[in-house]
């Protein structure tokens, strides 16, 4: 996947959304027909991936464009019924173009019992992801879900939702997706560390120098 879409054709973002699902699936951060991803084509214009499919089979010509309010504009398949969660990242945050929901096993498991991510133990976490909050439940796709992450979605570049699965945003596809993996990896060591008695913090000065690496939402870059 090239990490820069503003060169890029519009078939060669079709097939980078495509690799996008199909790596999702290879690690086993979606399984069957879970997960969805979007990528702007256009200030006003989404690719996304459509309802009923398994992300990691998909062809390019399976994917579907729809306009910012969500009107279906193009493609033989209709859009994934999580649209809508798409819809409020893309409306809310112009800064980035790719957004990623999948079911990744253990930081689903944080999400499940309430346990947002914090960063500060692990560098990758503090430069690439951020603090990774816990949206309340809203019943998937339905308005419920939008409704629940909006307080985040300006000031978070991932989001852990209750009950449900993650969300990772990007300037670029890649980068979307490189957020959910770094999110489940976190997800993995902190739950070692818990089982071995607890995670030490990073000390201050630590945190302060990491954090200055993060200069705003959507800016960060890999520790």
């Amino acid at each position: 996947m090239s990490g820069s879409r503003a060169l890029a054709s519009p078939r060669r973002i079709r097939e980078e959304l495509v690799a996008v699902g199909r790596g999702l699936a290879a690690r086993a951060l979606i399984a069957g027909q879970d997960g969805n991803i979007s990528v702007r084509v256009a200030p006003d214009r989404l690719l996304v991936t459509p309802a009923g499919f398994r992300k990691g089979e998909l062809d390019p010509d399976d994917l579907c464009e729809v306009a910012l309010d969500g009107t279906w504009v193009a493609g033989a398949h209709a859009p994934s019924s999580e649209l809508g969660l798409h819809l409020v990242w893309h409306r809310e945050r112009p800064d980035i173009a790719a957004v990623v929901h999948a079911h990744p096993p253990v930081a689903t498991g944080f999400a499940a019992a309430g346990r947002p991510i914090i960063d500060d133990v692990l560098p990758e976490v503090i430069v690439a992801l951020g603090p990774v909050p816990v949206a309340p439940y809203g019943a998937p796709g339905t308005p419920a879900v939008g409704e629940a992450i909006l307080p985040y979605v300006a000031t978070h570049d991932a989001l852990l939702l209750a009950n449900h699965g993650a969300v990772t945003v990007g300037a670029t596809l890649r980068q979307a997706h490189d957020r959910m993996e770094h999110l489940e990896q976190a997800a993995r060591i902190l739950l070692v560390a818990r089982l071995l008695g607890g995670a030490v913090t990073l000390d201050a000065a630590a945190l302060q120098a990491l954090r200055a690496r993060r200069t705003r939402p959507g800016g960060g870059d890999h520790a």
